[in-house]
């Protein structure tokens, strides 16, 4: 049984989570592989733009528009989707919350582990 996976083509619209507006919001395509899976799109808010490989975002460029993003507080506990400013490593976003206290965030093209939610 074959698994259908959705082809998606420059110019087309979809939501999801945008780092910079730390919300779901419109996003526009802007490049794709020949296989149809998205390699780069724009927020339409706040023109921020993520590169995906192989179906994964792997970085993010705010746009000069783009809302700031906070700065990193280890004792505070964010969600996949959400933007931060690390004093080290810059902007960045929250890829996955592995366990309680840890998540994975994006700076550029390299994903750190950091702690969260500590009190």
């Amino acid at each position: 049984m074959a698994v259908k996976t959705e082809k998606y083509a420059v110019g087309d619209k979809l939501s999801m989570m945008c780092s910079a507006c730390d919300t779901d919001k419109e996003h526009t395509i802007q490049t794709v592989t020949k296989l149809g899976k998205i390699t780069s799109a724009v927020c339409d808010t706040c023109q921020t733009s993520s590169t995906f490989r192989a179906g994964v975002k792997t970085s993010v460029a705010v746009g000069s528009k783009g809302k700031a993003a906070g700065p990193y507080d280890r004792t505070r506990k964010y969600r996949k989707g959400q933007a931060m400013m690390h004093d080290k490593f810059g902007h960045g976003e929250v890829t996955a919350v592995l366990e309680p206290q840890k998540i994975d965030v994006l700076f550029g093209d390299t994903t750190r582990r950091l702690i969260h939610a500590q009190e």
